[in-house]
Parts: structure tokens; sequence; C-alpha cells
């Protein structure tokens, strides 16, 4: 059938404006009519112009009488452009495949209505899974009011991520790292803890990729107790530092001088800054996407507090025994019944390393 051909690239658009179009969700539409595309384009970097209003811009008058296909439903309210589902009815359309409806309280159907009120005929649910699958960033933002939580782990056989003496690079091949950079290319920011960001120096950017947007780069630090000249403050991608109330002056004072964005955070259990809390001012500075690389003590805090949505685990085939140091730190765990549980959805051969991604639920 036609419908689901065109939605499919519609939603390949829209696969591309990952980790680049935040806050906004990423959207792709295709513009066809007699089975020739005369406009295809996906939310611009940045989050606009819309994909409907770049794909009309594309078809000019051509568009009247075409069917759109959109892999969110169009936006009906004013923001800073006017709303999608007008641009496609002064535009002509006649028929708008829709793939998922868009919760947003702003729009929720009322984009829908637009159209059908002004004759135009809307079908709804075309690759609605693919299409949900898509927009799990903005979606989770909406009914959790937290970013969708990626936690990567790249560890030995045995589950280890350094050896005793701390050695660590690289326990994957090139295969592997590549792709956590293309994984990072698609999320809205980067995060460790202030431990990896002590003992590794990380740059937390995309590279090999070409000119790419980056990344925010996030660290985790209750009293922002890191180096101030380090390599992420010598960069150019943003840099937020989560920390306590508590926080000295003088070293909020030293990183906002370097051009960090500081973000203070009420304390949790033991001290530590509040993961819930944090991924709500994430959630609220925009940030859908969101990839956390440790260390030990970030992976176990969040996968104990359930807010871990995709695990990507990079094994390599080394063992490095007992007194190396764990992937995950302390638990608390006395019963499997308490452990978190997760489900295989892929399993990836990368060179001589495997990927097993896992994803809540």
């Amino acid at each position: 059938m036609i419908d689901p051909r065109f939605m499919a690239h519609a939603l390949g658009l829209a696969r591309r404006g990952l980790g680049r179009v935040w806050p906004n969700p990423a959207v792709g539409c295709v513009i066809e009519r007699h089975g020739v595309i005369l406009g295809r384009a996906r939310t611009a970097d940045g989050g606009r112009p819309h994909a409907e209003t770049r794909a009309l811009a594309q078809a000019g008058g051509a568009a009247r009488g075409a069917t759109a296909y959109v892999t969110l439903e169009p936006c009906a309210h004013h923001g800073a452009t006017p709303p999608c589902a007008q641009a496609l009815i002064d535009a002509g359309i006649a028929r708008v495949v829709i793939a998922a409806r868009d919760p947003d309280p702003r729009v929720d159907g009322g984009g829908i209505a637009m159209l059908r009120a002004a004759g135009i005929e809307v079908i709804e649910g075309v690759l609605d899974s693919e299409a949900r699958s898509l927009q799990q960033g903005f979606l989770t933002r909406l009914a959790q009011g937290r970013p969708f939580v990626t936690l990567k782990l790249a560890t030995s056989i045995d589950g280890r991520i350094a050896t005793a003496s701390g050695d660590s690079q690289w326990i994957t091949g090139p295969e592997a790292r590549a792709h956590v950079h293309a994984q990072r290319a698609c999320h809205d920011a980067v995060m460790v803890g202030a431990g990896t960001a002590r003992n590794d120096d990380p740059q937390l950017t995309v590279r090999g990729m070409g000119e790419v947007p980056q990344p925010v780069r996030i660290v985790l630090s209750r009293r922002l107790d890191l180096p101030v000249d380090s390599a992420m403050t010598r960069g150019t991608a943003p840099v937020w530092m989560v920390h306590g109330s508590k926080a000295p002056e003088d070293r909020r004072a030293a990183f906002s001088a370097r051009g960090v964005s500081l973000i203070a955070c009420p304390a949790g259990p033991g001290g530590h800054v509040d993961l819930t809390a944090a991924l709500s001012e994430l959630a609220r500075r925009g940030l859908t996407r969101l990839y956390c690389e440790g260390g030990g003590t970030l992976a176990a805090a969040l996968l104990s507090g359930n807010l871990v949505d995709r695990l990507d685990c990079y094994t390599a085939g080394l063992a490095l025994g007992a007194e190396g140091t764990p992937a995950l730190g302390a638990m608390g765990l006395s019963a499997l019944s308490d452990a978190p549980r997760l489900r295989l959805s892929e399993v990836r051969t990368l060179g001589p390393d495997i990927l097993h991604r896992w994803t809540a639920g």
C-alpha cells in the first residue's frame, strides 16, 4: 500500500533529527501526489522551522490537492511559529496521513480537528508504533516530566570497566566506540557522574562523524569538586553541571566564569544529588533524550530508581577478574525480586564486541 511506504520515508527523515531539534519533537513530512514526491523535510536543527512548513515550501503551488504524510499530528497552537495545521490548510492539501497523535495538551487532537473542519481527509495511525518508538524522548518528557534515559555500559565479559589500577582504555574495539559516538549524536545530552569526570577527563563530544551539532555535556557533582580546567570546559559544546544546594560559592563562580551553566538541585539518598529532581529540571530546560555514560555509582542509582528506559551494554571478550572495577556500584539488594529487570530488545555484533540492548517494561 502507498500510505505505509510514504510514511516510512517520513519516519526516516524524522530519525535524522534526533539529538538536533530539542525541545521540539523530531518530525518528518512528505508531500506526495500521484506517487510523486513534491516536498520532503524534517524539523530543522534547533526545532524550527517545522517539517510541514519546510516540505510545503519545497512543494510550492503543487501542494494543492496533494497528500501530506506527517509522523506526528500537526501543531494547532501559536508558538514561535504559526500552527502547522493551518499551513497545510492554506496550502490546499487535500489529504493528511498521520502516524501518531501529539499528546501535548496544546495539540492533543486539535490539529486533526482543524484539518477536518477545513474539509481535509485525515487518516490516523499509519505506522503508529514506529512513530511512537521514534518519539520516545518527546513522549517521556510529556508523560513523566523527565527525558528518556539511555544508560550505556562498556564492560569486560565479567562486568568490569577497568583494571584494579584504573586502566580502561580501551576495553571495547573501534567499532563499538564508533557506535557510541553515533548514539551521542542522536541524544540531546550526554551525562556522567563526578567520579568519571575526575578520573577520565572526558570530552563527551561526537567525533569522527563530520560537522554535527554537539550534545550538551552534563556532569552531576554535589560539591563541584572537579578541575575547573578540564577537557569539557576547554571545548565549545555547552556544559551543564548539576550540583547540590550547598556547593561552595567559589566553585560556582569559577565554573560560571568558564561558561558552564549551573543547575542546583536538592539532595537525595546518601546526600547525593536527587536524580528525580535533576532529571525533572533537565526536562524543564527542554531535554528529551539523555545518554548516560556512568560511572558505576550513577549507573546503579539510575537503575535502582527505575529511571533507565534503555540499557546499551557493550561487552568485550576479555576478563579482568574480581579485583577490577565493577560496572555498577552498590544497589543494596537483598532479594532477586527487588532487582530491576529489563527486556532484551536487540543483539548486535560490533567488530569483536557485542551490543546487548535492553528496554524497560
